[in-house]
């Protein structure tokens, strides 16, 4: 599992360094979020549905059968709007009420 962050569009907030369990991202003294070892990250999403400017993404492995896509989360009040950005460009996304995104 891993994650990418997208510094561009990162405004550093701080979101995703108080919910990482694993406590793998923080903050350069640029104030933008930055993960170092991506390849311990947990994929557990956490930093994805806190982060309010879709500035990280989720790599979908083919043990996902995501065969290489990217999962971004936009949060609009109560709904997280997740979205797959496809291998071929193509964009699915299912919309959720975020008080049972973890719901197992």
């Amino acid at each position: 599992m891993s994650i990418e962050i997208l510094r561009e569009s990162c405004i550093g907030c701080g979101k995703c360094t108080t919910v990482c369990p694993g406590t793998l991202i923080r903050l350069t003294a640029d104030g933008k979020a930055h993960i170092k070892y991506p390849e311990r990250c947990w994929g557990c999403t956490s930093c994805i549905k806190e982060c309010p400017c879709e500035a990280i993404c989720f790599y979908l492995g083919g043990d996902l059968n995501g065969l290489g896509g990217k999962l971004t989360v936009r949060r609009e009040k109560q709904l997280l709007h997740w979205t797959v950005k496809k291998t071929d460009g193509k964009l699915e996304t299912i919309t959720v009420d975020g008080r049972d995104s973890n719901k197992y």
